[in-house]
């Protein structure tokens, strides 16, 4: 399906996993964390009790490291049927923290393509998490000077984007979004008649997959890394 971009004013990008390195630190945290908890399960039931305690817990502490480490604290009474050891818990955070502290690695080509891009649009950050964490890397990126506005969202639904179109006066048929998430960053923009553009990053969160049925028919652009963003959008 060919996709007409010459409208485009206005380019949106995700963060995590799109500008920068994410979701791999919260796989390297989750095997640390099975292994503190490997005297009370396998490593398959604490990957999944985990996982169940995030989705439970999306609602209360939203997405970001600081929710992680919250569910990880909580999984942990659990499995352990609340005889988990204070300098266990006292790990677990200190798992938390140091992904706190990780570098900001940026992904190849990344600030290129918003020197190139910045020239003919006007760019915007819209992510989600927490808002002190992605200020943190925000600001360690070096990237903050190429975009006009910076948006940490709750969620990335159809209703948020709606909203932050409307509040910063763009129409959707004049705005592209780009991300490495179907859920999030692609599927929510075409369902406003906004574009989006796919960018896979190697690893995603369980929670971000999609099935087959959700993307049949929808009109968006996969593409292996961002340069190829700078021939689509001529």
């Amino acid at each position: 399906m060919e996709i007409d971009y010459q409208n485009i004013k206005v380019v949106g990008f995700d963060a995590d996993d799109t500008l920068w390195v994410n979701e791999t630190y919260f796989r390297e945290a989750e095997a640390e964390f099975s292994k503190l908890l490997s005297k009370y399960e396998t490593p398959n039931k604490i990957d999944q009790e985990l996982f169940k305690k995030e989705i439970d817990n999306l609602k209360l502490y939203g997405y970001g490291v600081k929710a992680f480490t919250l569910s990880m604290v909580e999984s942990a009474l659990e499995l352990s049927n609340y005889q988990i050891s204070a300098k266990t818990i006292d790990a677990i955070l200190n798992i938390g923290k140091d992904m706190l502290n990780k570098p900001v690695e940026l992904l190849e080509g990344v600030e290129e393509v918003l020197i190139t891009l910045s020239k003919k649009y006007r760019l915007i950050l819209a992510t989600k998490g927490d808002l002190l964490d992605q200020e943190r890397k925000l600001e360690k990126s070096g990237l903050t000077k190429y975009f006009h506005h910076i948006e940490v969202l709750s969620d990335k639904k159809e209703d948020n984007y709606s909203r932050l179109l409307n509040h910063l006066d763009i129409k959707p048929s004049e705005f592209l979004m780009v991300g490495n998430s179907l859920k999030s960053d692609v599927l929510p923009l075409v369902n406003i008649k906004a574009h989006a553009v796919h960018v896979p990053f190697h690893t995603t969160w369980a929670h971000e997959e999609v099935t087959e049925e959700e993307k049949n028919g929808k009109a968006y652009k996969t593409v292996s890394s961002l340069k190829s963003l700078t021939t689509i959008l001529k």
